[in-house]
């Protein structure tokens, strides 16, 4: 199961990093919530998320220009699992470029499938070293 949601956690990794939103937007439930330390309020669709994304796109150019993970994490529990790690995501703006050092936190979901979608992400400020 810890290799399972290791391939779901690289795979949503991989598609945020390159930009491939279809892939990475289907790697949450429909009803998925996000916590960002960017964001004032809780994220309470998957959805909502792509809008704002969008909107940050429309307003500011945003773009990834790429993302790496390290010290991965996955602790099961049952049908879910907790995958956490750090990660260093460099981004684009119209003004300029900015590497981010984050702690992230995804609850994943065995669906009836057999596939692991995340249904929780939550992102806070790595502290300095």
């Amino acid at each position: 199961m810890t290799d399972e949601v290791l391939k779901a956690a690289d795979a949503l990794v991989s598609a945020f990093g390159e930009g491939r939103l279809d892939d990475y937007f289907e790697a949450f439930t429909p009803d998925a919530t996000f916590g960002f330390h960017t964001t004032s309020e809780r994220v309470a669709s998957t959805a909502d998320y792509r809008a704002l994304w969008n909107r940050w796109v429309a307003e500011d150019g945003f773009r990834i220009v790429r993302c790496t993970s390290a010290d991965q994490l996955v602790q099961p529990f049952g049908d879910t699992a907790v995958f956490s790690h750090r990660v260093e995501t460099t981004v684009a703006t119209t003004a300029g470029e900015e590497t981010l050092r984050e702690r992230e936190t995804i609850v994943f979901t065995r669906q009836d499938s057999g596939r692991w979608l995340a249904v929780h992400e939550h992102l806070s400020p790595a502290p300095e070293a």
